[in-house]
C-alpha cells in the first residue's frame, strides 16, 4: 500500500527552491529504514509544478489529530484522551526513531520534528515523517544555521538564528513529549502570538506549562530537553532509558488496582505508587 506524501507541494512556488527542497526530503528519506520512520517506496518529477514523495500508506492520522482532533488548537478536548501508557509508547517510538536519526553517519536533523509530523499505522505506532527540512549534519560541519521549523516547537538558538546542531531536535522533542503527556497543546494558556511566543522561548523566560503531578524523573526529562543551553539537553538515547522506565511504571501501575496491598514481613500494608 501506498500514499503520495505531498508535504513538498508548500516550496513548489519557485522551481530551484522547490527542487532543492524536494531533492533533500528524497534523499533524507531514501537512506532511512526503521521502524519509525517512514518509508519511502518512490517519487516522481514533473517540473515546474508537481513532485510527489510516494510513501508507505498509513490509516491513523496524525499524532496531532490522535491526541487531540481534528480542528483547531483549543482548550476544550474534542476526543478522549488517550490512555498515559499510550500516550508514554508514541513518545518512546519518536524517541528511538530520533535515537536512529542522531546515530546515522552522516547525521539526519529533522529540524521540524512536531506532533502533525508523526503519523500512525493501524496498530497505532509512530512514524516521523515531513523531511522537507531535515539537513545531514557531517563532523566537518559541526552546526547549521537558518531559522526553520515551527515557532510553538522551535529550539530558542534556531529562533535567534545562531548556529545550531542536533540538538534543536532534542527541544522539539521536549515540548512534544510534554503534550503527550499533559495532553495539552503547548502554549495554550497563553494569549500570545506565534512570533511573541518565539521571543519569548529565544530569551528564555517561556516554556509550555508542565502537570503539578507529573513524576518526578519524567519532569527532569521534559526540563532537561528544552534547556536554554544546548549542551545541557540529552541525547536520544538517555531519553530513551527513561521512557522505557517510566512506561514499564505507567504500565505495571494500570494493571494492578490502586486498591491492591500486599503486606511485608514486618506486617506494614503498603501500596503502589499512584499513576
Amino acid at each position: 500500500m501506498f500514499i503520495v506524501h505531498t508535504s513538498v507541494a508548500r516550496f513548489l512556488s519557485s522551481l530551484q527552491g522547490g527542487l532543492a527542497t524536494f531533492c533533500r526530503e528524497l534523499e533524507v528519506l531514501s537512506r532511512q529504514r526503521h521502524p519509525f520512520i517512514l518509508r519511502l517506496l518512490g517519487a516522481t518529477v514533473s517540473p515546474p509544478d508537481h513532485c510527489w514523495v510516494i510513501t508507505e500508506l498509513l490509516h491513523g492520522g496524525t499524532v496531532t489529530e490522535w491526541l487531540h482532533g481534528e480542528k483547531k488548537r483549543t482548550w476544550y478536548r474534542k476526543v478522549p484522551l488517550p490512555a498515559l501508557t499510550e500516550r508514554l509508547r508514541i513518545a518512546l517510538e519518536v524517541a528511538l526513531g530520533m535515537q536512529y536519526l542522531h546515530e546515522q553517519k552522516p547525521m539526519v536533523v529533522h529540524r521540524d520534528l512536531k506532533p502533525s509530523n508523526i503519523f500512525l499505522d493501524d496498530g497505532r505506532h509512530a512514524h516521523i515523517a515531513d523531511f522537507g527540512y531535515a539537513r545531514f549534519l557531517r563532523p566537518s560541519d559541526m552546526y547549521l544555521s537558518g531559522e526553520t521549523g515551527t515557532y510553538m516547537y522551535m529550539a530558542p538558538e534556531v529562533v535567534r538564528r545562531d548556529q545550531y546542531n542536533h540538538k534543536c531536535d532534542v527541544y522539539s522533542f521536549g515540548v512534544l513529549l510534554n503534550e503527550l503527556v499533559t495532553g495539552v497543546p503547548p502554549y495554550i494558556d497563553k494569549q500570545l502570538t506565534p512570533v511573541q511566543i518565539a521571543n519569548g522561548v529565544a530569551d528564555g523566560w517561556l516554556r509550555p506549562a508542565v502537570s503539578k503531578s507529573m513524576q518526578s524523573d519524567l519532569l527532569e526529562l521534559i526540563s532537561s530537553c528544552w534547556s536554554q543551553d544546548p549542551q545541557k539537553r540529552p541525547n536520544f538515547s538517555e531519553a530513551v532509558s527513561v521512557l522505557k522506565a517510566v512506561r514499564e511504571r505507567a504500565v505495571y501501575q494500570r494493571l494492578v488496582p490502586r486498591s491492591f496491598t500486599s503486606t511485608g514481613s514486618s506486617g506494614t500494608t503498603t501500596s503502589p505508587t499512584s499513576e
